[in-house]
């Protein structure tokens, strides 16, 4: 039989191999892994918690832990011990698992750590301690946060997106119902002067012989003003066109404003006294372009005539005010409703009170156009059931672009 003094000789030394084999696991887990007494003080810790703090390994045993790397929180207000989920394993003898804390380094920094503190027992079950292990998750959180930010861009350029194609949406729906308002105006705007065409025609050829001749040239007349209704309706929708195009140029050359005005008024069909012009006697020289402004006040002139019954007056004025021309139409006719203030300068749009009275909706969306695309500007005030008022504001030297 053995001695019992071999027999314990052997009892140690197979006890130190296994303590030098759990110190080589220890030592070569990659994690920090440390030991606590009650007390709270180191009783062993691996290099890699040594390293991850920048502490020597034998600096640390018998220290505080608490007051080595965990005395703060991150935002650099202190962390009592009390409140340590590391010691509540003395208190309540579970584990303790925590994902978003910091423990401090030897320098001063702090780096963001998980770990797991885990009570230790003896061999009766009595609680002498506990094991903490942690790592540093730094890496982690840079990769979270990028992530986070990348889809924080994603979702905003989501939203841009969506915000881009519900506008796109929405510019196709308009533009269809531009269309549509386009295709319903054309025929209706060129049937009636086609029908009146045709039926003076029929008039002519079936009545020829019975019609005196004033009554043949009253019909001739009212083909002609019938074809340059159908004529001005063509020119205005290639306007639109050149301007929807971009394709409109600026030619711009000196004028004098008074007499342009004066001809102007003489070549409009309207009245006998209707047309007035008033406000300047002096030449006003401008230089501006001479195609653009003759479309601008007729258009306005021509429905001021249109929408105002009984043969009242139309009045034009003209001033200068700084280094604009100011032109003032003012009528006396049936007015503008609220509601259609909004949409006044829109193409294809009518006024709600211009019953009958024939009109395509385009002019004062061109005038609108021509004016902005001489840098000018126009107001419009107006009182329903008494008249209008457009001023129109340009100024006197424009540069051809």
């Amino acid at each position: 039989m053995k001695s019992y003094d071999s027999t314990n000789r052997s009892d140690h030394q197979a006890l130190a191999a296994l303590r030098r084999q759990h110190q080589l696991i220890l030592n070569a887990v990659g994690e920090g892994v440390y030991g606590l007494d009650l007390q709270g003080n180191v009783t062993f810790v691996n290099p890699a918690a040594a390293a991850m703090i920048d502490w020597d390994m034998q600096d640390l045993i018998g220290q505080s832990m608490h007051r080595v790397l965990h005395h703060s929180h991150s935002d650099g207000s202190p962390y009592p011990r009390e409140c340590c989920p590391i010691y509540d394993v003395f208190q309540r003898g579970h584990v303790q698992r925590v994902t978003d804390e910091v423990f401090w380094r030897k320098d001063g920094t702090c780096f963001p750590v998980e770990y797991i503190s885990t009570p230790m027992r003896d061999e009766h079950g009595e609680l002498i301690g506990a094991v903490v292990t942690f790592r540093d998750i730094s890496q982690r959180k840079w990769a979270e946060s990028v992530l986070q930010q990348t889809n924080e861009d994603l979702e905003l350029k989501v939203q841009a997106r969506t915000a881009e194609l519900y506008t796109a949406n929405e510019q196709l729906r308009e533009l269809s119902n531009l269309k549509s308002r386009f295709v319903s105006m054309v025929c209706h705007e060129f049937r009636n002067p086609m029908n009146n065409i045709a039926l003076s025609v029929s008039s002519l050829n079936r009545y020829h012989e019975q019609l005196s001749q004033s009554q043949k040239d009253q019909y001739l007349l009212d083909i002609k003003e019938n074809v340059e209704r159908m004529t001005q309706m063509i020119d205005d929708i290639l306007v639109l066109g050149k301007l929807e195009a971009k394709r409109l140029c600026l030619n711009p050359e000196p004028l004098n404003l008074v007499d342009f005005c004066r001809n102007l008024l003489s070549e409009l069909p309207a009245k006998q006294g209707q047309l007035e012009f008033s406000g300047r006697h002096k030449p006003l020289i401008a230089k501006l372009d001479q195609t653009l402004l003759r479309s601008i006040l007729t258009n306005i002139l021509s429905n001021a005539i249109r929408y105002t019954p009984n043969g009242q007056s139309v009045c034009l004025s003209l001033f200068r005010h700084k280094d604009q021309a100011v032109f003032v139409v003012k009528d006396d006719g049936l007015g503008i409703p609220p509601e259609d203030y909004p949409h006044l300068f829109e193409p294809f749009h009518r006024g709600k009170n211009v019953s009958n009275i024939p009109g395509t909706g385009l002019g004062l969306s061109i005038v609108k156009q021509f004016v902005d695309f001489q840098q000018g500007d126009i107001q419009v005030k107006s009182q329903l059931g008494e008249g209008t008022t457009f001023k129109v504001m340009l100024p006197l030297s424009l540069s051809a672009d």
